[in-house]
């Protein structure tokens, strides 16, 4: 009898901590994170982890806003916009969020020292926010801008009480890891994972789950090893050569979706002398060859896109000839894919003065995007082939964002994630001229600039016409590809694998958080 009662005590016990182990969800992410600090960089990984512990004025989840800390807003003349804000929110230490908030966030966002990838360019429209009451905002814009509620989706909300005696470091140990989001901060191992536990009390309803272990693992393959031995529950960016064994495995399901995201390489139009750029012999070319639109169509015809995806991506992208995908605002179904044509990319190099090409040195991280590497691989072989004698190397992110940010590379290469669903929000980051002042070109990293993708820019930011804006983002991804201002590669699919009973949807573009995660049938 005593034997029962241990055993069923036991059993008890055993199914108590299973339950409770349950409610953990442990999550391996590839994307780098460079801080907690959720306004310092316009990185995927910091922007996945920030889901979790702040929350936005305005949400956007499947390319539709809705309210977020803001229950509704509204015009009150071309350039007034008002927000109600909900009244029942508080910070992780208890106390009140109000539109102060909402003030200093925005004020902060737009000059965090120390960022690579600021937040400034969704404020650009931004002239001032004032708070006609704790829980009523008003914001004016310098120019009529339909997209307000739009750009700030994208910058998250930090409470003024502790931000305005925090740093970035602050943010780092946690200490000001105070947000109104669905979790709280426990601890945070740089390199390693985030911990965190459920805001019982959140806004929104009570989180799924009781506890989150938040592991950066960038090794693909390191990763699908921890996802079969049981260490996660859920993996992101599956790696292609993986993606076969976990679909046969009878505890592992994939989840594939059709992604945002473009590969594309940036052109330096740097005009100054370049180490990465030299004649046959080395030696340093007195001018800048890509600032030639031939060489820059030339390297980008050169490119046979399909073998790329067939071979390296294996089903897992799609070819891309503007930077955002089919189907999508802002997406230009005049543009064909760009075939490839070797003969045609060495003719235009012969017109461009370049007959027997030229060396170029391609920077990539190693650590950051789904086979890039052997992508700028695939590509390099493609440009030697026509005579531009290509060399990759590959550096860490920590590294490479830096330097490329300043424009050191020659050809340097960016995965973009078009979060917001729209064209618009790579006109600002990736191809308005640079204007840290304006926040505009913050992911610019060549300093590309062209007159006539400012003026779209402009024209598209104060355009209230929806069919009359799409018109005009549609002119300008035509215009950047006639002047090969960008050269695309491929857009991602987006693939999650998790273990079998548990169900991963997506939120916004390619992050990967808890709140994508339930149990099967929930």
């Amino acid at each position: 009898m005593k034997r029962l009662i241990l055993s069923a005590l036991t059993a008890s016990l055993l199914a108590a901590g299973a339950a409770a182990h349950a409610q953990t969800l442990s999550i391996g992410f590839a994307d780098p994170l460079s801080s907690l600090d959720p306004q310092l960089n316009n990185h995927a990984g910091d922007r996945s982890v920030d889901l979790h512990f702040w929350d936005l004025l305005v949400e956007n989840k499947a390319n539709r806003l809705q309210p977020g800390l803001a229950e509704s807003w509204k015009n009150l003349d071309p350039r007034t916009w008002e927000f109600k804000l909900r009244k029942d929110v508080k910070w992780h230490d208890g106390k009140p969020f109000t539109a102060d908030d909402v003030i200093f966030s925005y004020q902060r966002a737009r000059n965090v020292p120390g960022s690579v990838a600021t937040f400034a360019g969704y404020l650009r429209t931004v002239e001032s926010v004032t708070a006609k009451d704790p829980h009523t905002l008003v914001i004016k814009t310098n120019i009529p801008n339909p997209d307000l509620p739009l750009n700030l989706a994208s910058v998250h909300i930090v409470s003024k009480h502790v931000g305005e005696k925090a740093a970035t470091d602050d943010y780092n140990a946690g200490r000001a890891v105070i947000g109104t989001g669905p979790y709280k901060f426990v601890s945070y191992t740089p390199g390693d994972r985030v911990v965190m536990t459920r805001n019982d009390a959140y806004w929104d309803g009570k989180p799924y789950w009781e506890k989150v272990n938040y592991r950066y693992i960038n090794n693909a393959a390191a990763r699908t090893a921890a996802l079969l031995a049981g260490d996660v529950d859920v993996i992101d960016k599956v790696s292609v050569s993986d993606l076969a064994r976990l679909k046969q495995s009878s505890n592992i399901t994939v989840f594939p979706y059709d992604g945002l995201r473009v590969m594309l390489l940036q052109p330096s139009f740097n005009p100054a002398q370049s180490p990465y750029l030299t004649d046959n012999a080395g030696n340093p070319l007195p001018k800048n060859p890509l600032l030639d639109q031939r060489v820059r169509q030339a390297l980008s015809i050169a490119i046979n896109r399909k073998a790329i995806t067939d071979r390296i991506l294996q089903d897992t992208a799609t070819e891309a000839n503007q930077w955002m995908p089919k189907g999508t605002y802002g997406y230009n179904p005049e543009i064909k894919n760009i075939a490839f044509d070797a003969a045609q990319a060495k003719k235009l190099l012969a017109d461009a003065g370049f007959p027997e090409g030229f060396k170029l040195t391609m920077h990539v991280p190693n650590d950051r995007y789904p086979q890039g590497p052997e992508t700028a691989q695939a590509v390099a072989q493609f440009w030697t082939r026509i005579g531009v004698k290509t060399q990759v190397e590959v550096v860490p992110w920590s590294v490479y964002s830096g330097r490329a940010n300043k424009n050191e590379y020659a050809m340097s290469m960016l995965a973009w994630g078009n979060g917001t669903g729209e064209a618009s929000y790579a006109l600002v980051n990736v191809l308005a001229t640079v204007d840290k002042a304006k926040g505009l070109g913050a992911s610019n990293w060549g300093h590309y600039s062209n007159p006539a993708v400012d003026k779209a820019l402009a024209e598209s930011t104060a355009e209230f016409d929806t069919a009359r804006r799409e018109a005009i983002l549609r002119a300008s991804a035509k215009v950047v590809s006639d002047d090969a201002g960008i050269i695309p590669l491929f857009h991602y699919r987006n693939v999650w694998a998790a273990k079998k009973g548990l169900k991963v949807t997506p939120m916004t573009s390619d992050r990967t958080a808890a709140m994508m995660v339930t149990r099967d049938g929930k």
